[in-house]
Formats: C-alpha cells, sequence, structure tokens
C-alpha cells in the first residue's frame, strides 16, 4: 500500500516533467502561426536616444560641432545648426514642427514641415519618407541623403572621426563672407597705403577667348504688341588688348550698327607715352551733343590705375540693418561700411578725374545681394604739379550722315592746386562752325574751395564753383552761358544759371540728406526757373523720403 503523501509527490514530479517539456511546444506553436513582426513595436524612426555629436566640415570654414542623431547605420543632422553654420536664414517654430527660411536668395523660400513630412522649396514639393525627417525636444533633423536631395548641399559622413563634410556647387553665404572679407583687407593697398615689395607684369597673349553671355526677352501683350530682343556678349583678348562686343537685336524695329557695341582696347601703364588704345566705339566726352555713337581709335597717356585727385563727395543713403555696402569707384573697391540700427551708412567719395562710375553692392546677412549704380559727372580735372596728360579722339558719328569728328584734349599742372588745359574738337555736322577750340583750368582756392572754368570758342563759356564747410554742408554754383545762334549744342538756351544745396543732418536716432536746386534757364523768348526740394532720411527707424 502507497501512502497518500507519497502518491502525491509522484504525481507532482510527473506533471513538473510534463510542463517543461510543453512550454517549448507551446512557444514554437505561437511563432509559426502569429509572425514575429506582429509583436515588433512600430518604427517611429530616431529618437532622443540616438542622439550623438559630429563636426560639421566645410573646405574653408573650418568645423563646428553640431548635434546629430544616428540611427540604422543613417546620420541626420540638426537643420537649425547647419544652417547657422552656412549662415543660412532660417527660423523654426517653437515645437520644432516646421523651419521657414530662404537659400542664398530672398526668392528661393523654403519650408521644412515634419507634420506632413514634406520640405516646400523654390516652388516645388519633395515628399519624404516618415524616418527620412525627425523631430526631438532639441530640434528638427533632417537625414544626411535630404539635403543633398533638396538643397543640393552634398555630405559625406565618416564614423570612425564622427565627421560629416558638406559641400555645394553653389557658394554658401558664410564662404563667401570669408572670400568678401579677404577682399576688402585689399582696401588699404587699393588706396595706395601699402606698397608692394615685388610687382609681377601683366602679359599679353594674342588670344584667350573669355566669356559669353546671352539672354533673350520677350514680352507679349493682350492689345496685339509684341517685343523680342536678343542680347549676344563676348570677351576676349585679342593681341595683348581687351576686345568686348555686344550684338543687340529686335523684332519690331531696325536693327541698324548704332545699337550694336565693339571695342578693342590696350593698355600698357608702364608706356609713360602711349598708355591706352581704344579702336572701335569710343568715349569722346565731347562737347558737342552728340546722339549717337563714335567709332573710331582713341590714343591717351592716362594710366587706368585708381589715382586720388582731391577732396570727396558724401553719398549716403539706407538700406536694412546689418547689411554690408561695398562702394566701387571706376570698378574698383574704395570702402565698405556696415549699416548701423538706423539702417543709415555714408561713405566719402574720392572724387577722381573726368567721369566716376560709381556703383554701390549691397550683402544681407544670409547671402542677399543687391547691385545700384550712379553715375557723378566731375567739372574738376586736377593732375600733381608738372605732370602732363593727352587724349586724342578721331573717328566719325552714326548719325545717318557720318559726320567727321574729332577732339584732342591736354592737361597740365601748373601745381598741386591748378591745372589748366585747352585742346581741339571738331565736328562736321554742325552748321554754325565745326571747328571748336577751348581752353579750361581747375583751380583749388582753399581747402574745401574749388572753382572750374572752361571756354570753347562759338559755343559757351561755364563757371563751377564748389565749397563744402566742415560740418559736410556743400554749395555749388554753375553758370553757363551759351553763344547766340551756335548749333554745336542741341537746344537754344542764352544761359543757363544752377545753385545746389546738399546737408546731411545726423543726430541720434535721425539721418538725414536734403537737397535743394534751384535752377534758372534762360531763352531767346522766355525764362524759366525751377525749385526743387528733396528730402530723405530715417527719424527713429521711420523711413522719410519727400520731393516737390
Amino acid at each position: 500500500m502507497i501512502s497518500n503523501g507519497v502518491v502525491h509527490t509522484l504525481i507532482y514530479r510527473i506533471g513538473i516533467r510534463k510542463v517543461s517539456y510543453l512550454i517549448p511546444t507551446l512557444l514554437l506553436s505561437v511563432f509559426i502561426l502569429f509572425p514575429a513582426h506582429l509583436f515588433a513595436q512600430k518604427n517611429t524612426g530616431p529618437t532622443s536616444d540616438d542622439e550623438v555629436t559630429v563636426s560639421v566640415e566645410v573646405r574653408g570654414l573650418g568645423s563646428v560641432e553640431v548635434p546629430a542623431l544616428y540611427y540604422h547605420k543613417d546620420i541626420y543632422l540638426s537643420v537649425t545648426n547647419v544652417f547657422d553654420y552656412l549662415k543660412i536664414k532660417n527660423i523654426p517654430t517653437s515645437d520644432f514642427d516646421t523651419v521657414t527660411g530662404y537659400f542664398m536668395n530672398q526668392e528661393d523660400l523654403f519650408l521644412i514641415d515634419k507634420q506632413h513630412d514634406n520640405i516646400t522649396y523654390q516652388g516645388k514639393t519633395f515628399n519624404l519618407k516618415p524616418d527620412d525627417m525627425a523631430r526631438i525636444e532639441s530640434g528638427l533633423y533632417l537625414k544626411l541623403d535630404v539635403y543633398k536631395t533638396v538643397f543640393n548641399i552634398d555630405g559625406a559622413f565618416n564614423f570612425r572621426r564622427l565627421l560629416v563634410a558638406l559641400s555645394s556647387t553653389v557658394e554658401f553665404p558664410a564662404s563667401r563672407e570669408i572670400r568678401q572679407d579677404l577682399m576688402r583687407h585689399n582696401v588699404s593697398k587699393l588706396k595706395g597705403e601699402m606698397k608692394a615689395d615685388t610687382t609681377i607684369k601683366r602679359t599679353y597673349p594674342a588670344f584667350h577667348f573669355g566669356t559669353a553671355d546671352w539672354a533673350v526677352i520677350s514680352t507679349q501683350q493682350s492689345s496685339g504688341f509684341d517685343e523680342t530682343r536678343l542680347n549676344l556678349g563676348l570677351g576676349a583678348v585679342l593681341a595683348g588688348g581687351e576686345a568686348d562686343a555686344s550684338l543687340n537685336l529686335y523684332n519690331n524695329q531696325y536693327n541698324s550698327e548704332k545699337n550694336q557695341y565693339y571695342q578693342w582696347h590696350y593698355v600698357n601703364n608702364d608706356n609713360t607715352t602711349l598708355r591706352q588704345v581704344a579702336v572701335g566705339k569710343i568715349f569722346t566726352q565731347a562737347t558737342s551733343s552728340l546722339y549717337a555713337p563714335v567709332v573710331g581709335v582713341q590714343f591717351s597717356n592716362t594710366p587706368t590705375i585708381y589715382r586720388r585727385a582731391y577732396g570727396t563727395y558724401t553719398l549716403s543713403n539706407t538700406t536694412q540693418p546689418g547689411w554690408i555696402v561695398e562702394l566701387y569707384v571706376n570698378e574698383v573697391l574704395v570702402d565698405y561700411k556696415k549699416a548701423d540700427a538706423s539702417v543709415f551708412f555714408s561713405f566719402e567719395v574720392p572724387l577722381v578725374y573726368g567721369n566716376s562710375v560709381v556703383k554701390l553692392r549691397f550683402y544681407g546677412p544670409y547671402g542677399e545681394e543687391h547691385t545700384s549704380q550712379q553715375n557723378i559727372s566731375v567739372p574738376f580735372n586736377f593732375l600733381p604739379a608738372k605732370e602732363f596728360e593727352y587724349t586724342a579722339n578721331l573717328g566719325f558719328v552714326e548719325d545717318g550722315q557720318n559726320s567727321r569728328f574729332t577732339r584732342e584734349t591736354i592737361n597740365y599742372g601748373l601745381s598741386n592746386h591748378i591745372t589748366v588745359g585747352g585742346g581741339y574738337e571738331y565736328l562736321s555736322s554742325v552748321t554754325s562752325g565745326p571747328s571748336m577750340p577751348f581752353i579750361n583750368t581747375s583751380i583749388r582756392l582753399a581747402q574745401r574751395l574749388l572753382l572750374s572754368g572752361e571756354y570753347t570758342d562759338g559755343v559757351r563759356t561755364r563757371e563751377v564753383l564748389s565749397y563744402r564747410l566742415p560740418s559736410n554742408v556743400q554749395i555749388d554754383l554753375d553758370n553757363t552761358d551759351y553763344t547766340k545762334g551756335q548749333t554745336a549744342i542741341f537746344y537754344n538756351y542764352l544761359a543757363e544759371r544752377k545753385a545746389v544745396l546738399s546737408l546731411p543732418i545726423r543726430t541720434l536716432g535721425t539721418s538725414i540728406f536734403t537737397r535743394v536746386t534751384v535752377d534758372d534757364i534762360i531763352l531767346p523768348n522766355t525764362q524759366f526757373t525751377n525749385l526743387e526740394w528733396a528730402f530723405s532720411g530715417v527719424i527713429h527707424n521711420i523711413g522719410l523720403n519727400f520731393t516737390t
């Protein structure tokens, strides 16, 4: 007979043995009947657990540490950190659901939207996979390949070094800022404040093709007026000189030769006897009224290097806060400034010989760029003491009559304060007398007081007086008397008097530039007096412009 205790022990041991065999069998059946992926968690992309720190490097910019996510062998970079490093404008929302901004140009807007998993850039929408973008508490992250697909920012990830090398076919705003800073360091050299220890002479190749620019502009109107223009520009080095040509064609007008431009310009500043030769469409600074190009040849010993002649001209305007403005005079970088909080900037433009082409270039903090150009006609022409310059022009005018034209000018510096000159101009189409000899002088009466005089026989007499106060208030007086019956200058004025008062005012929170012009014109049978007042400025961050 077996006791009850023994029986219970045997049953317990047998049950344990059966269960030990039963558990693996049940588990195997469950995995066969129910696939494993039903038990796996849904793939939600990288999380904060995958956050690392990597170095981002751009050639010429150095490297910077940025937060990143490493997930399934892919690297995700923080959008705001990368764009801040490249100086690309970006504005994230507080919860990092979206990031907006523009890439390089203000027109190239972008929107990175995590909620809809897409990116809108340059008018295109890029639909992304859920794991192409990740959002965590610290920011919004993009997979490295997405930067290439959407923004053309190529990247290579080195896992061993935790380094991402970025590159692009376009110049990043940060890279361009460094390049411009290097160029601006040369401003002192351009002003002649530094002397080079070694001079590398330029070469004069027989032929070297440079650039080709083209443009097609078509305008269609509902009224039936259509216009199409074709512009083609070519530039090269030919026989050691610069050869430029521009072809302009219009569908609705006669394409005459005078609408085209071509010139060969040879420069050798080491030759004091003949420094410049120009052939083709030449710029003559004629006294006569010329409304068509002059085709011919020009000789001069005037150097092309930047030279400061006398005084300055105040150029002031407004832009946006923090923008950098560069000043170019005759294509030479002269100075640059950064606009202050009142968005005001002002330059003292150095006045050089003859007509000065003043160009301003505006650069924003995120790659924006705007360019404006202004021409300043300078009636004063000063030369250093005992320096002699000449310019000779010979050609014909494309006025339908092929009028013969010639103009020769000479200038000599009697002293650093007095320059005298003269010359001869001839235009065969002038009925009142084609021969026009002339004399001129420029005198510095005081440090800020300049006087210029010119007499052209049978045409006009002109005097210009300019005075600038220490407070930068500038007064210009211009008087011109025309010979009665002259036809060299197109209009029939007998006299013209002009007075200009320029007054810049700058105090705390106020930047104002005002100009008053009085112009009196005398004709044979009547007289006109014009008064103009122009007011432009910023008062406590409010821009004001007024003209009457």
